[in-house]
Formats: structure tokens, C-alpha cells, sequence
């Protein structure tokens, strides 16, 4: 007979996953009741004396601003926040799937859009929270087109900040002659993504951060893109780096639930954008 305790770990783990999915529609209606006039991507959403910056939401490779925010941007909009989302990364004639240009052009695309949404709001600085590509371009965007200056803080989703290797397949395309070249060729924003390439090489050179952002990593061990998952893991001044498996050791997302559903992961980036406010996160945090 197996352990009790192995028997109950995947009970455990399923009846999690199952809150995740019937609690959010019901908790969102209920903080709704409580939320100021706000909305996602209104532009006449004026940023509250609690929360007095606009969050701009960065989607990742092949995601959109739509889909890729249908859980975390009502989660924030009820909780008080003007919540805005961009395209970015767009190649002509792939509708949908952005996140596929260079990612330095997909920077511009994200200085802008912030540059709009401070002129609407009317505030001085913006928080960016990014999942997977979008954790990690918008540090360009700080590094390289003065957006230090524009944003309070960077929240990366399972961000590759250090490149994504798909769980090694990225090291096979040397045996692949003119792959590497082909990948570059039609989706540079995939290239760019892959370790060792000259995008990431310029972005960690001399470091990961600028000074006056705080940054937050927020990474599952179950990552099968962006690995090894510690690689998505931030060096430097005012960097808080967190495992999810930490927060609540029954969470089994993975690269992608944990950007579009994971409301433990949730939780944990509205504490990274209210630090003063924050509360524990824990496995219960999927009923908050």
C-alpha cells in the first residue's frame, strides 16, 4: 500500500487545481462591489489615491493582450487598479500570435504604449507586470529607452530573463545546419529568446537591473520554456526572486498557467505591486 502521504499530495494538488478554476468569477464579482470606477484599457480610468499607477500587462511569445491577461487583468481591475494591455511584437499577416518581431522593436512598441497610458492617467510612473517574453523585454525598455525613469516596478511571470531553452531543445539547433539561421530569419523574436543570443548577451551585460525599479521574479518549478528555472532568476539591487512551489508546495502550474489562471501567482503579484499592503501568499491565496 502506498504512504498516506502520497496518496493525498495529488488529491490535494487536484482539488486546488479545481478552486483555481471555479473561484475566480465568483471572488471577482464580490470585489468588484468594493472597486473604484476603473476598467481595463479605459482610458479615463484615473488612478486611485491607493493605487496611484496605472499597471501596464505585458504579454508573451505568441500571446496577445487579450488572452494572455483574461485572469490577472479583472483580478487587478477589482482590486482597484488601471489595467492596460498592448500588442507588441507583430509579424505581417500572423494575426493573434505576437510576440514574434525583434525584441528591441517590441521595446519601442512598450515605450510608447507607456508614454500613452501616463498621458491618460495623468501619473508619473506606470508598474509593468510581464509574463514569460514580457517579463524580460520590458528590461530593455528600462535599460536601453529610458524607461527607469517612467516605472516603479517590473513583475516578470515566468519571465526568460536569461533566455529560453525549452527544456534543452534550444541546444540541438547546432545539429540542425541553417535552423538557427531559418528561426531568425521568419520569428527573430524567437531568436532573440535563445540562449546565448547577441539580444540577451547586450541585456545582462554589466548587469540585470537599473537602480530605482523593483523588480520581482515570480518562477514555477515546473517551467518547461524558460529553464533551467532558476535561469529566470534576477541579480542586483532591490530584486525579490520567488519560487511558486514555495508560496504553496500543491501548485503544479507550469510556463503558461501561471501566467493565465494561477491566482497563488495572482496574489503574489499584487504584493509586489502594493508592497506596504502585502499579505502572506499561500495555497489558501487561491480564494483571495
Amino acid at each position: 500500500m502506498l504512504p498516506w502521504k502520497r496518496v493525498l499530495r495529488p488529491l490535494a494538488a487536484l482539488l486546488l487545481t479545481a478552486a483555481v478554476a471555479t473561484v475566480p468569477a465568483a471572488a471577482t464579482a464580490a470585489a468588484a462591489d468594493t472597486a473604484p470606477s476603473s476598467g481595463w484599457n479605459d482610458y479615463s480610468c484615473k488612478p486611485s489615491a491607493a493605487h496611484p499607477r496605472p499597471v501596464v500587462l505585458v504579454h508573451g511569445t505568441l500571446g496577445n493582450s487579450v488572452d494572455n491577461w483574461l485572469g490577472l487583468a479583472p483580478y487587478l481591475q477589482s482590486r482597484g487598479y488601471c489595467v492596460y494591455s498592448l500588442d507588441y511584437g507583430q509579424l505581417t499577416g500572423v494575426p493573434f500570435f505576437h510576440g514574434l518581431g525583434p525584441i528591441d522593436k517590441s521595446a519601442e512598441q512598450l515605450s510608447a504604449f507607456v508614454d500613452k497610458v501616463l498621458a491618460a492617467t495623468g501619473a508619473a510612473e506606470a508598474d509593468l507586470v510581464g509574463h514569460s517574453q514580457g517579463g524580460m523585454m520590458p528590461r530593455y525598455y528600462l535599460k536601453f529607452l529610458g524607461g527607469a525613469g517612467k516605472v516603479n516596478a517590473l513583475v516578470g511571470i515566468a519571465p526568460d530573463n536569461h533566455g529560453a531553452s525549452l527544456s534543452g531543445l534550444t541546444n540541438l539547433l547546432p545539429y540542425f545546419p541553417g535552423a538557427e539561421d531559418l528561426v531568425k530569419a521568419t520569428t527573430p523574436g524567437l531568436a532573440d529568446q535563445i540562449p546565448g543570443s547577441a539580444f540577451l548577451t547586450k541585456l545582462n551585460a554589466g548587469g540585470d537591473t537599473v537602480p530605482g525599479v523593483r523588480y520581482t521574479v515570480i518562477a514555477t518549478k515546473y517551467d518547461e520554456v524558460a529553464t533551467p528555472w532558476r535561469s529566470q532568476y534576477l541579480s542586483g539591487s532591490d530584486v525579490h526572486n520567488v519560487l511558486l512551489q514555495d508560496l504553496c508546495s500543491l501548485d503544479l502550474s507550469e510556463h503558461v498557467a501561471i501566467g493565465l489562471l494561477d491566482r497563488i501567482a495572482f496574489h503574489e503579484v499584487a504584493n509586489a505591486l502594493d508592497p506596504a499592503h502585502a499579505t502572506d501568499t499561500t495555497c489558501a491565496s487561491v480564494f483571495s
